[in-house]
């Protein structure tokens, strides 16, 4: 199942930093500071995709009822 969820992060990751990055640069109060909240809203992206993607990789992983 780790392997399951290492590929399921590297891509939920990355959607989840590009929407948090493409979020820092149309608010205008956080574009205003883009160049140092973008690395923290890419990180927070990554983050956020590690538990979703063990919940997801488990759920691929678990045998149909059926």
């Amino acid at each position: 199942m780790i392997k399951i969820a290492v590929v399921i992060w590297i891509v939920l990751g990355a959607s989840l930093a590009g929407v948090a990055m493409i979020a820092v640069l149309t608010i205008p109060s956080l574009a205003a500071e883009a160049m140092r909240m973008i690395p923290f809203a890419v990180l927070a992206g990554f983050l956020v995709a590690m538990p979703l993607s063990f919940l997801v990789a488990r759920k691929i992983a678990r045998p149909s009822a059926g």
